[in-house]
């Protein structure tokens, strides 16, 4: 049985005249760009995540992009996170001119680890003549940057600790993760609302998807939102006077209006994810499995919240990864490596001077993780062909 590791089609029969009666309502008006299409998915993202603000962006890397030019950071500041993740989070700390500072991740979650944090500002960076808290180029050190991986949140009490500590800034790349909960001290939050700004990605295989690039930044602070608007509109504000150098950032209505139709099925997608991750896990421990692979960790499940862990994407490890990989591809089974190399291994970063070794944890994961089969409409008897080629291959 062909088992591939996404198929979007069963979600877009779903909706598919629903969005077909919007498409053409856009074509009829030609009202392509921002608009009321962008407006109304806007204050319905805003809804859904519990914050005042949400700003539709071209996509989720623009969203980030944004942040960091909305923020002043640039050429001579360093931002520190994590180097298991997709390129977009330190490409775009590189595109503004600024350094990516890379730390280690948690090996059971792969997200940002507190400690190495902690441990990154304490023992390599200083506080310079004014006060600012710099790395060993001179850098000063201006924001952190955690990535909530495969729809699980970060650590952010902790984290967020940690920056109020240094007086940093903390932007949350949650373009895997959103609706994904955190059971903080201060009260269940999501993914992109416990930070002063967090970035949104609506890529089509995201559990929120667009029919092409798009993206949203999530923010409280009433200015800080309005900067955001400025700046994907080459810091327009009023029509053609330009009071920064922003870019054209801009969300289409046509992404818009089919985000907006999906938006009310969020919760059950993702809901009906994490009923495949039980499955997994129970077929699993049937054939004997969880010894020879490790299972994605769930860190919030028994903290009452509703989407714990949301399941973009599900990762096992093993060392045996490569030839698993081989092996289930032979049978028709799509499997993907998230991600092959830590972002210090990779060529376009080697002037940062990184070697290996210096993120174990990281690499380990890039040698040993596989991303699994995971999406609503997948069925048990799929996943048991999964499961049935694995155990084969480990037997």
């Amino acid at each position: 049985m062909r088992v591939p590791l996404l198929d979007l089609s069963a979600q877009y029969e779903l909706l598919a005249e629903p969005i077909r009666r919007e498409l053409d309502e856009i074509l009829r008006t030609q009202n392509f760009i921002l608009g009321p299409k962008v407006e109304e998915f806007e204050r319905a993202l805003g809804e859904y995540c519990g914050s005042p603000h949400a700003i539709g962006v071209s996509s989720g890397t623009d969203a980030l992009l944004a942040i960091l030019m909305a923020l002043g950071i640039g050429p001579g500041d360093s931002v520190v996170t994590t180097a298991f993740t997709f390129f977009a989070t330190a490409g775009c700390v590189a595109r503004v001119g600024a350094t990516p500072c890379f730390v280690d991740i948690d090996a059971p979650t792969f997200n940002v680890s507190p400690e190495s944090l902690a441990n990154f500002l304490e023992r390599q960076c200083r506080r310079n003549g004014v006060g600012q808290l710099v790395d060993k180029t001179g850098n000063i050190v201006r924001a952190i940057i955690p990535v909530h991986l495969f729809g699980l949140c970060c650590a952010m009490d902790e984290i967020n600790a940690i920056a109020t500590s240094y007086g940093l800034t903390v932007i949350e790349d949650a373009a895997q993760a959103i609706g994904a909960e955190y059971p903080g001290k201060a009260g269940g939050r999501q993914a992109g609302t416990m930070s002063a700004a967090g970035s949104l990605s609506f890529y089509p295989s995201k559990n929120l998807g667009a029919a092409g690039d798009a993206g949203a930044i999530i923010c409280e602070d009433d200015e800080l939102a309005e900067r955001f608007r400025s700046f994907r509109q080459h810091g327009m504000e009023p029509r053609y006077f330009h009071h920064v150098i922003g870019g054209n950032f801009r969300l289409d209505a046509m992404q818009a209006a089919i985000l907006r139709l999906k938006l009310p099925y969020l919760n059950e997608w993702s809901a009906a994810r994490r009923v495949v991750a039980d499955v997994y896990r129970e077929e699993f421990g049937r054939v004997g499995l969880t010894n020879k692979i490790t299972l994605p960790s769930e860190p919030y499940r028994d903290f009452g919240l509703t989407n714990h862990h949301i399941y973009h994407q599900f990762v096992i490890r093993t060392p045996d990864r490569n030839e698993l990989q081989r092996a289930l591809a032979s049978r028709g089974i799509g499997a993907a490596v998230y991600y092959p190399l830590g972002l210090h291994e990779q060529e376009c970063f080697a002037s940062l001077g990184y070697h290996a070794g210096d993120l174990p944890e990281t690499e380990r994961a890039a040698r040993e993780v596989l991303a699994l089969p995971i999406y609503p409409e997948l069925t048990r008897e799929m996943q048991r062909e999964v499961v049935h080629a694995i155990a084969e291959f480990f037997a």
